[in-house]
């Protein structure tokens, strides 16, 4: 298995010489960048101790009364404090190695400094905002990297727990599927299959795929990601080793005092004891960047990723330029588009029949397409408050130029005729459907030859 080295981290490792040479350049300006992202990672528990802190002194305010009702909440609160505790320690753990560069001695105290912290606007990723009662009279920190920093707790749950299994059989499963299904491993050498995973996320989609045979690629922009990706990935020695507390943030919405203080072990799979069969890597850097070789990969396998950017149409092109000739782009995701309402950010938002457009206007044949697919992403399974987004799935080919003299098909180039409810199917009588065909019904997916 490819692992990423703690000491010579690559930020952008498929750059071309030129742009590598730019990067070069700003080395110093990135060091401190990475620096500020490790230092968001170690304020957390005195962060998130501030907002412990107001509802101990609001507590402590009340009548003898009050607090007498209330004595089993304090005991609560104090359990909320510990569990912010055990939180940081593992985010000690996941720091030790300095994955990216060393720390500075005077950051190891969070509290002994006050930072700006001047990353670039964010991909917010879902559920960031989950929390927007943020203090702001003790820090000059911006909250969003410290609630990235709490976000990132709860998607190593997402991806690297048992806890996590329904939400990735939610995400992942169709996606793995449909790969296994076009790039059947009794017809491939899967090892020759390279797929690439854009916005990897903490690399499980990656590494699942890449225990199927196939050559797998994550990419990954996010320091906050990367940083714990690589914990998991290459520091972890045996399966539930840590021990996390994702949802203790959340103090609203809760049945149970229990269920704030949940417990979640992680990685459930050790990826050191189970390395994949086929190749694994991770690589650092913006997509649009370090992807510009065509025809590089069999397949690009996306996942609650193509609304990060703030012109979609210029992620779709690269895919399908990176693509080979018979390639596919697997894709399950909402359309949140990020920087839909982020100051000082360009932004255009087209709904899923423009993306059916632009993909085929592009070049892409579309062979799958469902709507209404429920997927949740980083929910607390006892939370009173459940959301999930009635995702999109589709699967698009790059068509082979000679593929027209072979009698395959040509795109419909009607996008509304392909947005089919995922129920809409299970409501219709099979035999209905044969005897009525519609543009609705599914196409079967091409093969490559």
């Amino acid at each position: 298995m490819s692992t990423m080295d703690c000491g010579m981290f690559p930020m952008h490792p498929k750059m071309d010489e030129q742009l590598s040479k730019a990067f070069t350049a700003n080395e110093e300006e990135e060091e401190k960048h990475i620096q500020k992202v490790q230092n968001a990672f170690l304020y957390y528990g005195p962060y998130a101790c501030q907002r412990l802190r107001r509802s101990m002194d609001y507590l402590d305010s009340l009548s003898g009364e009050d607090q007498h009702m209330l004595a089993k909440y304090r005991g609560h609160l104090e359990c909320v404090r510990t569990c912010i505790d055990r939180n940081q320690a593992v985010i000690r753990e996941i720091l030790r190695e300095r994955v990216l560069y060393p720390a500075e001695e005077s950051t190891t105290n969070p509290s002994a400094d006050r930072w700006e912290f001047d990353e670039p606007p964010p991909n917010v990723r879902h559920g960031d905002m989950d929390q927007n009662d943020i203090p702001f009279d003790e820090a000059d920190v911006e909250p969003l990297k410290i609630l990235k920093a709490q976000s990132t707790l709860k998607l190593i749950a997402r991806d690297w727990s048992t806890d996590g299994a329904l939400e990735r059989e939610q995400s992942y499963k169709p996606i793995i599927d449909s790969i296994v299904e076009y790039y059947k491993p009794g017809d491939y050498e899967l090892k020759e299959i390279k797929i690439l995973v854009p916005g990897a996320g903490l690399g499980r989609l990656t590494y699942e795929l890449a225990c199927l045979g196939y050559s797998c690629e994550g990419n990954e922009f996010s320091y906050f990601m990367l940083i714990a990706s690589n914990f998991v990935l290459n520091l972890c020695d045996y399966e539930n080793k840590y021990v996390l507390y994702p949802w203790v943030h959340q103090y609203v919405n809760n049945l149970r005092r229990e269920d704030q203080v949940a417990a979640v072990r992680f990685p459930d799979v050790c990826p050191l004891k189970n390395p994949p069969k086929g190749h694994f890597e991770i690589a650092a850097g913006d997509f649009l960047e370090v992807y510009k070789t065509p025809h590089s990969y069999n397949c690009v396998a996306t996942c609650f990723f193509i609304d990060c950017a703030n012109n979609v149409i210029d992620f779709i092109r690269t895919i399908y330029r990176i693509l080979v000739p018979g390639g596919i782009w697997v894709n399950l995701g909402p359309l949140l588009y990020h920087y839909s309402d982020v100051s000082g950010q360009n932004s255009i938002e087209p709904t899923f029949e423009d993306l059916c457009i632009i993909m085929e206007s592009v070049g892409f044949v579309i062979e799958k397409s469902r709507t209404g697919i429920r997927t949740k992403y980083a929910q607390n399974p006892s939370s009173m408050k459940q959301s999930e987004y009635e995702s999109l799935f589709w699967v698009c080919r790059k068509p082979d130029p000679f593929e027209e003299q072979r009698g395959k098909r040509k795109a419909s180039r009607e996008p509304h005729d392909l947005i089919v409810r995922e129920d809409s199917v299970e409501e219709t009588p099979p035999q209905q459907q044969k005897q009525q065909p519609t543009a609705n019904d599914e196409t079967e997916m091409a093969q490559p030859t």
